[in-house]
């Protein structure tokens, strides 16, 4: 997967972003609104396993313009990340990372299904041993072929 520097969207990790993140209206240090009492309100649900704070979308139309992606994911709260797959295996793809993991499971409750320029995007919650096992899986199928025409 080629996920690398080239198809990075965005600020980069510790810029303030958005008024409503860390020490803006709303955030730990900003005196809040009814949105950041909202937010905080619900830090006691608990969340299953598997949720986190990086989303990986599927399904993105090929065009889509990275201000397009701000405004669809940004709505549900302050993003960290957006990177998009810029190889011919992973266009169409990106990967969102929010500050907060409230946000992220919000964004997935609203967004997967999303309409988007006739596309229905396809939201998954990153599962880094999944990732992995598929580089394992590439790596392995590599060696046997290596192996075959070795010894066939």
């Amino acid at each position: 997967m080629d996920f690398g520097l080239g198809g990075g969207i965005g600020p980069t990790p510790g810029m303030g972003m958005t008024p409503g993140g860390p020490g803006g209206p709303g955030g730990p240090g900003g005196g809040g609104g009814g949105e950041g009492n909202q937010a905080y309100g619900r830090r006691n649900v608990r969340l299953a396993p598997e949720v986190n704070r990086i989303l990986y979308v599927r399904n993105l139309p090929y065009k889509i313009s990275a201000d397009e992606l701000y405004d669809i994911f940004g709505k549900y709260g302050s993003l960290r990340q957006i990177r998009r797959g810029n190889g011919p295996e992973t266009r169409g793809t990106c990967f969102v990372v929010y500050n907060d993991i409230y946000d992220a499971k919000n964004a997935m409750d609203h967004l997967s299904g999303f309409n988007v320029a006739g596309r229905y995007l396809v939201l998954l919650y990153y599962n880094p041993q999944k990732m992995q096992a598929k580089v394992d899986a590439k790596s392995k199928r590599d060696q046997i072929e290596a192996l075959k025409k070795k010894f066939l």
